[in-house]
């Protein structure tokens, strides 16, 4: 039978399990009940399975065992991340989370379940690889930067030797058509950086602003002086995008405080863009609290760099998914998306490739569906055996490439 035939026939199974891990998000590094879940669905097969020392991540290799190998046996890597986010779902599915404020709105328990249904997908096909597959279930991507940890502690290397070829997937609760793929050759993803700055001024009586140092004032021009920066010193080509999500000073309306808080994200998606803002933007807040007679501090804060695909293998996927569902099936993204993942961890040192997956629901409306973060979103069940198969297949023919090249 297919790797498609046999993960239709697991499709239960594995349905079953993305419920589990749905019933009960867990955020961040450390997901205790999610490991457990996984290391008893890899339960019983050939990997050799180890847990991560400062995360609840979980690593697993199958060693291929298909006779005539290279001497150096080719690895790929497959990552699912496991975590959900801080988010109390409203969407009324009949299983929803039971964990208050925590829900997968993310679709990470899909990735998960899908993995999961690769891993017995792949060890009923051990004898038919010449090399070796990594499994790599990864915690806290929401922003807890886990693929760094399993990085440091060594995923890319866990086989003897650095992987390969890496591929990841994410499904989409909106954007494209149900069950269509999407990729990308070059940059996917943006860059995503933090900014945290505290405006210090002095506090006084709202009746005499003259005997205080406001704070707030200065923030509010700074907000504004951000999105004009954006405007008037980037390329419009190569976009900027910057959102102050938090804004806030103050205790009572007749009190000038001491200090205002702004908090933003910033989006990149070239790497000299990226460079720009982090001296622009310190420039500018700081001129503006000097204007004022104030002091600033600027927490400019690194986090996840560009996504960037390998060309090469990015065509492998597209020649994969084209043969295994046709290529009515994949839609190829003209620009990126202003999301950010920190599988580009493992894409700055592996060459592989980002692949996704909408798990609309069956007829509804790509353009209007709530999308991934959103309490309402939904992911659907019936993308869950092909993304299990796409996974395994993307293994089998890497390492069947890879090993014809060898030889």
């Amino acid at each position: 039978m297919t790797i498609t035939a046999d993960a239709k026939a697991l499709q239960e199974d594995i349905v079953r399990f993305r419920h589990e891990l749905h019933r009960e998000p867990e955020i961040g590094l450390h997901l205790p009940r999610t490991q457990e879940k996984v290391l008893k669905a890899l339960d019983g097969l050939p990997y050799e399975v180890t847990s991560g020392k400062s995360t609840t991540s979980v690593t697993a290799v199958l060693r291929g065992t298909a006779p005539h190998a290279p001497a150096e046996k080719p690895v790929v890597l497959l990552r699912a991340d496991m975590d959900g986010l801080p988010v109390q779902e409203r969407t009324g599915v009949d299983y929803s989370s039971t964990i208050n404020g925590a829900m997968h709105a993310c679709g990470h328990d899909l990735h998960t379940a899908m993995l999961a249904g690769a891993a017995t997908l792949l060890a009923e096909r051990r004898d038919q690889l010449a090399g070796d597959v990594v499994l790599m279930f990864q915690p806290g991507e929401e922003g807890f930067d886990g693929a760094s940890h399993m990085i440091s502690e060594g995923v890319l290397e866990a086989s003897g030797r650095r992987a390969d070829a890496a591929y990841g997937m994410h499904v989409f609760s909106a954007l494209e058509p149900h069950g269509r793929f999407a990729t990308k050759s070059g940059v996917m993803l943006s860059a995503s950086d933090g900014l945290v700055v505290t405006v210090l001024g002095a506090g006084g009586h709202g009746s005499a602003p003259h005997s205080a140092k406001d704070p707030v004032t200065a923030a509010a021009e700074m907000v504004t002086a951000l999105q004009v920066m954006v405007t008037r010193q980037f390329n419009m080509f190569d976009p900027v995008v910057l959102t102050v999500g938090l804004l806030q000073a103050g205790t009572k309306r007749n009190v000038i405080p001491e200090t205002a808080r702004i908090e933003a994200t910033i989006r990149t998606f070239s790497e000299e863009s990226r460079l720009r803002m982090m001296e622009s933007v310190p420039r500018l807040l700081r001129g503006i609290a000097a204007a004022h007679g104030l002091d600033v501090d600027v927490d400019y804060r690194n986090e996840y760099p560009l996504t960037i695909t390998n060309h090469d293998e990015t065509t492998t996927a597209e020649h994969v998914i084209g043969e295994m569902f046709g290529g009515e099936r994949l839609a190829r993204w003209a620009t990126p998306m202003s999301g950010s993942e920190d599988f580009s961890r493992v894409l700055a040192e592996v060459p592989g490739t980002f692949v996704g997956l909408s798990a609309v629901a069956p007829g509804a409306d790509h353009s209007t569906s709530p999308f991934n973060h959103s309490p309402y979103a939904t992911f659907d069940d019936g993308v869950l055996a092909d993304g299990a198969a796409l996974y395994a297949q993307l293994a089998v023919s890497r390492i069947k490439t890879l090993t014809a090249s060898a030889n």
